[in-house]
């Protein structure tokens, strides 16, 4: 099994990258948010890598995070949830804000994801919500929704998506909220989310 590659970078294209690793090239499928963070050609990067094998196909995918390839390998595992769906869902989200959701019950968050309707959405929080333990509990950060202030983040996300944002966007935008003991509201997650996202 390929655990991980280290080469140069030949190629980049719109589903990922094509590696040189010793003179061997190796088309890697990333998610959007990887395939950003990659250097640009001719550069060296190393990645993280999952050999996916059916068949009649071979597909090589790559991440930046060990995180991603572990929660990658648990939405495979899920019944009706292919590498197309788990690229999907890293692309639209951090594994962080993905746990979130998963432990709030936000079927309506996860509903969002290309691939995913509600009974798909149902599925995966009854099936990873006990799995996805590798990381600090989700109540344990300081970006984590209580129940209560779920629907003021679905309001903010949505916000700032009538402006044109993407959900990554919108998403990444809102995290790491310095969330206290007073009650949140949305105008004050939408002030973050545009701070973030003005780069401020």
């Amino acid at each position: 099994m390929i655990s991980f590659l280290r080469g140069t970078i030949q190629e980049k294209n719109s589903q990922g990258v094509i590696m040189d690793v010793n003179g061997v090239g190796y088309q890697v499928f990333m998610s959007t948010s990887c395939l950003s963070k990659m250097p640009p050609e001719s550069e060296h990067a190393s990645v993280f890598a999952y050999l996916h094998v059916r068949e009649d196909l071979m597909q090589l995918f790559g991440f930046c995070h060990k995180s991603e390839k572990e929660l990658f390998e648990m939405l495979i595992s899920v019944s009706g949830i292919g590498p197309k769906v788990a690229l999907a869902v890293l692309s639209a989200f951090s594994v962080e804000t993905f746990q979130i959701a998963i432990q709030n019950n936000d079927i309506e968050m996860i509903t969002t994801i290309p691939g995913i309707g509600k009974k798909g959405a149902q599925r995966l929080v009854l099936e990873l919500k006990e799995k996805l333990t590798w990381k600090e509990p989700a109540s344990a950060k300081s970006g984590n929704l209580a129940k209560s202030s779920r629907s003021v983040y679905s309001e903010a996300r949505d916000a700032l998506m009538s402006l044109g944002y993407s959900v990554a966007e919108a998403t990444d935008s809102l995290e790491a909220f310095p969330y206290g003991s007073d009650e949140v509201s949305a105008e004050d997650l939408i002030k973050h989310g545009l701070k973030n996202l003005a780069g401020g």
